[in-house]
């Protein structure tokens, strides 16, 4: 992208980047990778993160909006929905409605706009019920992408992320080599060449026994559904307390 100077990312805790560890206790994540390539190119360039993991598409246009506005960036990526669509009786359409409206607040304001469809759940057992809705308001998002000229990254259509190893423990969020991955695709969507291909087919894997793999699915369903679905009782979310993790527009390195 032509004098791209300045990036700033939007989100849950996809853009947040969990899993993906990072030394100091936070998370990497595709975005950060992303800055660090387009630092690599140009200097002087600034980025900010301001997604939190847990948030609903409402909250992120509530609270993250209003600020990437303010610092007017050359590069907004605009992630959200994932969590409002994991809710029983949420609206595809109704989502697809409130991301419009941020959309068209970030091209008034003079960014552009990176969106990101939703990953197609078919491989993800707990997740596969929700695959018509996913699509439904991935067909809003290309509508809204091609109505503002924006960028999209399809995420369902990349199918090198239906490998287990492309997901953490969880099987909700990336591993880190799946964040690498969506980088890559990022990085390709906004005109640049990395070194690296997205696609590279993965290394043979070892499938799991029968036996090995319940024990598996056990220990996922005592260790991430139960809290997750614990939570959600009690109205709370992963992102209660968490600030964002880059709030300000600063050097990659600084």
């Amino acid at each position: 992208m032509e004098g791209l100077d300045s990036f700033v990312a939007l989100g849950d805790s996809f853009t947040e980047g969990m899993d993906d560890p990072a030394p100091n206790g936070t998370y990497v994540g595709w975005a950060d990778r992303l800055a660090a390539m387009f630092s690599a190119r140009r200097a002087g360039f600034r980025y900010a993160n301001l997604a939190i993991r847990g948030k609903m598409l409402q909250e992120i246009v509530d609270e993250q909006i209003p600020l990437a506005v303010s610092l007017k960036p050359k590069l907004v990526t605009f992630c959200g929905g994932g969590n409002d669509i994991l809710v029983p009786g949420s609206d595809a359409d109704a989502l697809a409605e409130v991301y419009e409206i941020a959309v068209a607040e970030l091209r008034a304001a003079g960014s552009e706009v990176l969106i990101f469809t939703g990953f197609d759940p078919k491989h993800a057992p707990l997740l596969r019920s929700l695959r018509g809705k996913v699509a439904i308001y991935n067909s809003h998002l290309w509508s809204v992408a091609e109505r503002y000229h924006c960028k999209v990254v399809d995420l369902w259509s990349m199918t090198v992320l239906h490998d287990r190893r492309a997901w953490s423990e969880d099987r909700l969020h990336l591993s880190s080599e799946g964040h690498r991955r969506v980088a890559l695709r990022a990085a390709e969507v906004l005109g640049l060449k990395p070194e690296e291909q997205w696609n590279t087919p993965w290394p043979p894997l070892v499938d799991r026994d029968w036996m090995t793999q319940r024990r598996h699915d056990l220990k996922w369903a005592r260790e991430h559904v139960v809290p997750w679905i614990g939570r959600q009782l009690r109205g709370e979310s992963m992102g209660d307390g968490v600030a964002p993790k880059r709030p300000e527009l600063l050097p990659v390195c600084d």
